[in-house]
């Protein structure tokens, strides 16, 4: 099951679910994406808003609920969006999907074998609590300070794991790896929710990106972008360039198989 969050209110682009991309309204872009999926078999827009579930329920989603105002507000945390919908399908249907895919619809240009492959990963994987998208990060934390008493102070301390010394003034590419959340989609199991009390729990597994796939629309700047991109052809990474960009967590023959490492096409 896709459960695509959408409320009302949006504090820095303002109707940004509805507004208009590439001649369609932003939501519709992830809508299209479940209903591409092989794995997904019901696609649901949980909102606050009459108008936008009726643009969901045209574009082929369904919104069998209206979600209520106290969880849909600013502050409001995704626990309690997928606590309501997981307990009204519960509760109204006696439905619980084995998986929930949630997809963003600030994230238009991720690709339906993607989510595919975050599916077929955790399926894989009964042991891991879910699987989240991330893309490789462009700024590394190596290179980030905090202002104390007027002075710059590493954000992290040198030595350790992931900063050797110097490591601020080292090239990226002697630098380890380090990967941020894209935003796009996590893929979680209902028994997660229910343990943890979070929507990815504690053993997560990556799914990475690339900078096509991981547009996060944010900002009127962000928008402005992924407008650009459209009208350009460049929204969908393509054939050599997006293998490349393709990693996931596979086991190797000579590891032990419950420990997954990096594997990456072409490497």
């Amino acid at each position: 099951m896709a459960l695509i969050p959408a409320r009302a209110g949006s504090t820095r682009v303002p109707g940004k679910n509805l507004r208009p991309l590439g001649g369609r309204p932003l939501i519709v872009w992830s809508i299209e994406c479940a209903l591409g999926s092989r794995y997904i078999r019901r696609v649901i827009v949980s909102t606050d808003s009459e108008q936008i579930a009726a643009v969901a329920r045209q574009a082929g989603a369904e919104v069998p609920f209206r979600r209520p105002a106290e969880i849909s507000g600013p502050h409001s945390g995704e626990l309690e969006v997928f606590d309501h919908a997981l307990g009204w399908l519960a509760e109204h249907e006696g439905y619980e999907p084995d998986l929930i895919v949630k997809l963003l619809p600030t994230s238009p240009f991720r690709r339906p074998r993607s989510v595919d492959e975050a599916v077929e990963l955790l399926l894989a994987h009964p042991e891991a609590d879910s699987v989240r998208s991330v893309k490789l990060c462009a700024e590394h934390p190596c290179k980030m300070w905090r202002i104390e008493g007027g002075r710059l102070v590493s954000l992290l301390p040198e030595g350790s794991g992931l900063k050797p010394r110097e490591g601020h003034n080292l090239a990226y590419q002697l630098l380890p790896r380090v990967y941020v959340q894209n935003a796009s989609f996590d893929v979680t199991r209902p028994r997660t929710i229910r343990r943890h009390r979070s929507i990815t729990g504690r053993h997560i597994l990556p799914y990475v990106m690339g900078p096509e796939e991981s547009v996060d629309i944010n900002e009127p700047l962000d928008f402005a972008l992924a407008e650009a991109m459209v009208r350009k052809g460049l929204h969908h990474a393509r054939g050599g360039e997006e293998d490349r960009e393709l990693r996931l967590f596979r086991p190797l023959p000579d590891r032990d198989p419950r420990l997954p490492d990096l594997w990456r096409p072409g490497a």
